[in-house]
């Protein structure tokens, strides 16, 4: 049964009840009730997910607000567990942009974004070469997305990759003026030290959401570390995606190489496993009484 309340006040409330919050994400719907199944209580879109998972390209701001949706809406339509999205710098030049990407969001179901303050030509997190915005167009942006809010409890999140150019100094006066302008949460991307997290807790006073990417530039820090460093967001964006992947690859090799899926066979999800996460039997018996017959 969906859950009426407001996504953004269940996101608020998950919150509340974790300490920190793991966010899982979720490559697409199927993921989303995977990751609620075992317990999950937020859930992740990735915009470098939405790239790679439904569009098979690299994330290099080629997406754009409709290919985010076309995923949003597929999960807030199985699931009512809160969902966090990634919007990267808004999917557009101007306000008006970030504001029907803001209002877009709150309609399809979703409990928070958050907006980075790369260039709109923006480069993965976690490889070099990353360029940043000025502080004042972010702090527009960040304005924008606010002003836009038609939920009250809708999130809104900054994201800095400031860090890796322009050090932690110039980067901790950067996240304060995010939070003069509105910001619920700051996303602090490509961290090499977890004492780091404090500095930006310190600083804006506000949430730290700490990504907890595999292969990338920030180590991979237990839960319990990051909430002890002063973490309340730990975001795991493509982890289920990357081990989908491989999975996926071990199988065809094994499909070509051998002629059959034998070997495989004990690493796949039975059909008995996925009719139980999808709600088969449930679909089924609704058929089954529809056009039962009458005695």
């Amino acid at each position: 049964m969906m859950n009426n309340s407001s996504a953004g006040l269940r996101f608020k409330e998950a919150m509340k009840r974790n300490q920190p919050l793991q966010i899982a994400g979720a490559i697409n719907a199927n993921h989303a009730l995977l990751a609620t199944q075992a317990g999950f209580q937020a859930l992740y879109v990735s915009g470098g997910g939405v790239a790679a998972g439904s569009l098979g390209i690299p994330d290099l701001g080629i997406t754009n607000l409709e290919d985010v949706l076309i995923d949003v809406n597929r999960i807030t339509n199985v699931t009512d567990t809160p969902l966090l999205v990634d919007v990267d710098t808004g999917f557009g030049p101007s306000a008006f942009n970030v504001a029907r990407t803001v209002k877009s969001l709150i309609k399809a179901g979703a409990a928070a974004l958050h907006l980075e303050d790369q260039v709109g030509a923006k480069r993965c997190g976690h490889r070099p070469g990353k360029e940043v915005v000025s502080a004042a167009e972010m702090t527009d942006r960040i304005k924008a997305a606010v002003d836009a809010r038609t939920d009250p409890d809708f999130l809104i999140g900054a994201r800095t990759d400031a860090l890796a150019s322009e050090g932690i100094e110039k980067t901790l006066e950067r996240v304060k003026r995010y939070r003069d302008a509105g910001a619920d949460f700051i996303f602090a991307e490509a961290v090499r030290e977890i004492h780091l997290y404090a500095e930006f807790a310190n600083a804006s006073n506000l949430p730290i959401l700490a990504n907890i990417t595999e292969f990338g530039m920030t180590p991979l820090w237990t839960a319990a570390e990051l909430g002890a460093a002063g973490v309340q967001l730990v975001l795991y964006p493509l982890s289920a995606f990357r081990a989908a992947n491989k999975a996926a690859l071990k199988v065809y090799n094994h499909l070509l190489k051998d002629g059959t899926q034998q070997a495989v066979i004990d690493d796949m999800q039975t059909r008995e496993e996925l009719y139980q996460s999808i709600g088969y039997y449930d679909f089924e018996a609704k058929i089954d009484n529809l056009f039962k017959k009458a005695p």
